[in-house]
């Protein structure tokens, strides 16, 4: 795992998952706030369980929602196109146009969608 600040937002970008299960979303949110000082973290989707994308089973959700109760802008970046998903396509866009949750490209559409953000 490999962490970078840049504008007070934490980049993160893993060949491996980080992000299994909603212990894991949250040990390592408030790790990267605490160590880091950062409320903004941004992770690469390869970084996080393939079963985050799957809306009905609810991890993407409960995990979130986590997220946005401990105050985190959060932001996951890479190829979203192959997901052919009705409900996740909504979902990315209802994100898109939130405060807190994000569904980037890349890293730098990360950095820019969290850098309009205010932190709590």
């Amino acid at each position: 795992m490999k962490t970078k600040v840049v504008n007070e937002i934490a980049l993160v970008n893993s060949d491996s998952i980080i992000i299994k299960d909603v212990a894991s979303a949250i040990d390592f949110a408030i790790a990267i706030k605490y160590k880091l000082n950062c409320h903004k973290i941004a992770i690469n989707k390869t970084a996080v369980v393939k079963d985050f994308f799957v809306l009905s089973n609810g991890l993407a959700g409960e995990i979130l929602q986590k997220l946005v109760n401990y105050h985190i802008k959060f932001a996951i970046y890479g190829d979203f196109s192959k997901y052919t998903s009705k409900p996740l396509k909504d979902f990315i866009y209802e994100s898109n146009n939130g405060d807190d949750i994000f569904f980037a490209v890349d890293e730098d559409e990360a950095i820019e969608m969290l850098s309009k953000q205010t932190s709590c």
